[in-house]
């Protein structure tokens, strides 16, 4: 059904996408080409929210070259939109233009919308076809694909650990676990998040910023402390730059009166204080990320927490994913990635599935999910 050459532009495609990475957020990360008679005339991606998708700015780019894209062949990574949002659907947009075919890598996994870009483009006469190299493409946008389909955001955990899975000495200090290429690499996954999530017991020990430094990106991810008590320091680190990524701070609840004087400071700051407590009186976590993916539309959620949060959230299936990161020493006694309480049969045991591995300087980094990634 499909050529090498189809494959090929398929991946330039891709390659596109992959530039949206730390832009497009929380829209689908989406690349597009457009070739005419075995030429690419026009490239684009998923630029900001509110500005254009990556079918519109093929098209600009094709008009901009002076190449008329009627008769065309478009390859774009997941199916155009039929929808008005912030923009105009692209689907009108291809319409316009009038290819000869479109090839899609993947439908729109919005179960309101999956399937209705294409329909429309095959009732006008163009050539459809979907599914060239779905995987790789689903790969680019797995939280788009988790908040649409399951109504949760994808949540990866973050830890830098030794040979032995120790993430810092018994004294609590962590700087550096692993080299600068991994520490670089890590600002990487921060980029793409929409937040990046830790608990109180960091803010207090280690007093991060939790921002972006090591790659260039035009956009800053919220920042999410968990805090049962409200007892992040006024202050600390984390809730500096509000004019460049927002601060939402978890408490268990707001009933005292002494809580709701700290939450009124913290909102006059401009920090978002929410409350929402589980059955022991700490923060709710599933329902944390249910509130994230349907009421901020939050896609990824990068989690960068100690040892005590880390473990809560393993315990209450809340991870869809583990970036580890291991340095090659043995530490011996120190604080471990998670605090689990030990199993007593080996039936009991979460089971997790490499599906990425690389080098990176002199540390390891291994990725892990629940299912089995292709």
């Amino acid at each position: 059904m499909y050529s090498a050459v189809d494959h090929q532009f398929m991946r330039e495609a891709l390659a596109e996408a992959q530039k949206a990475f730390y832009l497009s957020n929380p829209n689908p990360r989406v690349g597009c080409v457009i070739v005419k008679s075995g030429q690419v005339i026009g490239r684009g991606y998923t630029q900001k929210v509110g500005d254009a998708h990556a079918e519109v700015q093929a098209l600009a780019d094709a008009k901009a070259q002076g190449v008329d894209p009627v008769g065309s062949t478009i390859y774009v990574t997941l199916e155009p939109c039929n929808h008005t949002g912030k923009t105009p659907p692209c689907v009108d947009a291809l319409l316009a233009a009038k290819p000869a075919m479109v090839i899609v890598a993947m439908s729109d996994p919005n179960p309101l919308v999956g399937g209705k870009g294409l329909g429309r483009l095959q009732a006008a006469g163009i050539e459809v076809r979907c599914g060239l190299l779905e995987d790789e493409a689903q790969a680019l946008n797995l939280g788009f694909i988790s908040r649409m389909t399951r109504g949760l955001p994808w949540i990866r955990m973050k830890i830098a650990a030794s040979l032995d899975g120790k993430t810092a000495l018994l004294n609590g200090q962590s700087q550096w676990i692993t080299g600068p290429v991994a520490r670089t690499d890590g600002h990487h996954w921060r980029a793409q998040a929409c937040a990046i999530l830790t608990g109180v017991g960091t803010v207090k020990e280690d007093d991060p910023t939790l921002n972006v430094r090591d790659v260039q990106t035009e956009r800053q991810p919220w920042k999410i402390i968990v805090d049962s008590k409200l007892e992040t320091p006024l202050n600390a680190k984390v809730l500096g730059n509000l004019d460049q990524s927002g601060v939402i701070l978890v408490c268990a609840s707001l009933d005292s009166a002494a809580v709701k004087e700290k939450a009124a400071v913290f909102e006059s700051q401009g920090v978002h204080v929410i409350a929402m407590a589980n059955a022991y009186g700490k923060v709710d976590l599933p329902k944390l990320f249910s509130y994230l993916a349907q009421e901020c539309h939050m896609n990824e959620i990068h989690v960068e927490a100690g040892f005590k949060l880390n473990g809560s959230l393993l315990r209450e299936d809340c991870v869809d994913e583990l970036l580890l990161y291991y340095a090659p020493f043995f530490v011996g006694e120190g604080i471990g990635m998670a605090n689990i309480s030990p199993l007593v049969a080996l039936d009991q045991r979460q089971d997790w599935h490499i599906f990425d591995q690389s080098l990176l300087g002199s540390d390891i980094r291994i990725r892990l999910s629940k299912k089995a990634l292709k």
